[in-house]
């Protein structure tokens, strides 16, 4: 017969309240690791993807992700002639804000080197890549847009020609993909005020830095065997720019923007963690009070501690198990649904039971303390 079973089932509502409050404390968890987990995937979403070894941005700076970079449109031209350089594309991307149907919508925009690269990286769910250099554009199903709407930005109409899926930048804005030239017009177009200002303060565009028609960075491919080390030093003999690895890219954004993001989530988790120790500390420790006289009786009958002790931490695992299980329940359920991506892991899910068991062990220590200082002699009290 098994003790802790048979006891849970007359304590069954008491059973059911814990185990949901365990559960939600940890779908809450999950939730926020999920969080942290999509960002980072978010943000690193175009480094992983677009296939480049090198990144050269402006001189001194981390750019185009972790911060602003503006180079000059011709810099590709410069790079190409670099020995061991495969292949070059400008990249250019900055978010902005714009009405469509009487909506507003938040964009990044994002330049593809069309006809080098027609956006065949980009992850579709309809249409087709780019076929044209100018006023055609991808755009990511967050942004709400459909295959066929022409938008309106600046002071051209782009076509709708393809849907992609998943592509946020790491503020969570859609991607909306047109080619480099078209980034450029877009990110010109100013104010008539800013115009007549720009003539005194020389050209300055929407992103306020750089010159008019800059882009972010140039993308740089090494020959096969190349290494892209020495690809790196050449260039950066130019003094005028900086030249990223992928590793560097992704090092300033999760050590350097992600870093106060990643603390902040890791001591939450931590912090729900203990408060869903702390729930099935006390529940299992008031439940053990209340069968003090059934614990006395055990003993009185010849119950071993082993016994008593057994029952004590199945009790405790029950409810931590019962707890996770409806926490990925929750979890599959719901976090789809969020606008922003939860990305859940099973090694992180793993790792979640894992430290949640050791903290049920931990919490039923002071119930078990508690139950082999019964005497047998209580059962008369």
């Amino acid at each position: 017969m098994n003790l802790a079973a048979k006891d849970l089932r007359f304590s069954l509502f008491r059973f059911i309240l814990t185990a949901l409050g365990v559960g939600m404390l940890l779908g809450a968890t999950m939730g926020m690791i999920g969080l942290y987990r999509g960002i980072v995937y978010e943000a690193l979403l175009v480094i992983n993807d677009i296939g480049a070894d090198l990144w050269v941005v402006e001189g001194g700076r981390g750019g185009p992700f972790a911060e602003t970079s503006a180079v000059s449109a011709t810099l590709d031209r410069r790079v190409e002639g670099v020995p061991g350089v495969l292949e070059v594309r400008r990249f250019i991307q900055y978010n902005q804000q714009y009405s469509f149907n009487g909506r507003t919508l938040r964009l990044a925009v994002t330049g593809i080197d069309y006809p080098k690269d027609k956006g065949s990286w980009i992850p579709l769910v309809a249409g087709r890549y780019f076929y044209s250099s100018r006023y055609e554009a991808i755009a990511d199903q967050s942004t709400g847009l459909q295959m066929g709407d022409v938008i309106r930005l600046g002071r051209d109409d782009y076509t709708i020609v393809g849907l992609s899926v998943g592509q946020v930048d790491m503020a969570g804005d859609g991607m909306f993909f047109v080619t480099i030239p078209d980034a450029q017009a877009i990110n010109r177009v100013l104010p008539s005020e800013a115009i007549l200002l720009n003539r005194v303060a020389s050209s300055m565009n929407r992103t306020g830095y750089g010159q008019a028609g800059s882009i972010g960075a140039v993308i740089v491919e090494a020959r096969p065997g190349i290494d892209p080390q020495s690809i790196k030093d050449r260039i950066e003999r130019w003094g005028d720019v900086s030249v990223l690895t992928k590793k560097d890219q992704q090092s300033l954004l999760l050590d350097g923007r992600l870093w106060r993001l990643r603390i902040q989530i890791l001591a939450f988790t931590a912090m729900t963690l203990l408060v869903s120790g702390s729930v099935v500390a006390l529940t299992i420790y008031t439940m053990t009070l209340e069968k003090i006289p059934h614990i006395a009786l055990l003993k009185l009958i010849g119950a071993r501690d082993r016994t008593i002790v057994g029952m004590i931490v199945q009790q405790a695992s029950f409810i931590a198990a019962a707890g996770f299980v409806l926490a990925i329940v929750l979890s599959v359920t719901v976090y789809p649904h969020f606008p922003r991506t939860v990305l859940l892991e099973v090694g992180d899910l793993a790792a979640i039971g894992a430290i949640l068991f050791v903290i049920t062990l931990i919490a039923s220590w002071f119930a078990i303390r508690r139950a082999l200082v019964v005497k047998a002699q209580e059962v008369l009290s």
